[in-house]
C-alpha cells in the first residue's frame, strides 16, 4: 500500500468562526485525531494533501441555501490553525464537493506513486464521501477514517458510515479508524 492523507474542507470558516455552524463541534473534536494522523504520515513521508473550499464570488454553488464562503483568496478558505501544518504538505483547492472534480487531485496522487486515498474531514456524508468515491472512479484504493471526520450531526454521521461498512468494493473500499489504517500501513 502506498497511501496519502486527503483531508477535506477543514477550513478557518467552518472551525473558527463564533458561534459556528452545526458541524463546527464535531469537527473540532475530530482535529487531535488528524493531527495524529498527518504526524504519523508525515514521519513516514506518506503525502498530506489538503483539499479546501475555494469559491468565487457570486459562484453557482450559491443560489441554493449555502450562503457566499469559503472565498478563495480570503482568510475563510484557509486550512484551520487547529491542524498541524508542515512545509511538505500539498494544498489543493476546489470548487465543488469531489477533491478530484476540475483539481489536480489525480495528478499529484500520481506523481508519489499513490495507490490509496486515506479520506478525513468534513462532512463526512457530502464531501468526504464523494472524495472516496470519485478516488475509486479515478482508480485508487480509497478508505473513510471514521474518526477523523465529522456530519453536521453524529446520526448522519453514523448512518452514512453504515451504509457503506459492508460494500461489494470491499477492500478497495474500506471504512476504518485513523489507528487501524496506521497499523495497516
Amino acid at each position: 500500500m502506498k497511501p496519502a492523507i486527503v483531508i477535506v474542507d477543514m477550513l478557518k470558516d467552518s472551525l473558527e468562526v463564533e458561534p459556528g455552524f452545526p458541524i463546527t463541534p464535531l469537527a473540532r473534536a475530530v482535529c487531535p485525531n488528524i493531527n495524529r494522523l498527518t504526524e504519523f504520515a508525515r514521519g513516514r513521508s506518506i503525502p498530506v494533501i489538503f483539499s479546501m473550499d475555494s469559491f468565487l464570488k457570486g459562484d453557482f454553488i450559491f443560489g441554493g441555501k449555502m450562503k457566499e464562503r469559503s472565498i478563495r483568496g480570503t482568510r475563510d478558505a484557509e486550512v484551520t490553525e487547529l491542524l498541524i501544518q508542515s512545509p511538505t504538505d500539498i494544498y489543493s483547492p476546489k470548487r465543488r464537493f469531489s477533491a478530484f472534480y476540475k483539481t489536480d487531485m489525480d495528478q499529484i496522487l500520481r506523481l508519489h506513486g499513490v495507490d490509496t486515498v486515506a479520506i478525513c474531514g468534513i462532512s463526512t456524508h457530502w464531501c468526504v464521501l464523494v472524495t472516496a468515491l470519485d478516488a475509486l472512479s479515478n482508480d485508487f484504493q480509497a478508505c473513510i477514517l471514521e474518526d477523523c471526520c465529522a456530519a453536521f450531526t453524529r446520526e448522519i454521521h453514523e448512518t452514512t458510515l453504515s451504509l457503506y461498512r459492508n460494500n461489494p468494493l470491499y477492500p478497495l473500499f474500506k471504512i476504518m479508524t485513523s489507528i487501524d489504517f496506521m497499523k495497516e500501513v
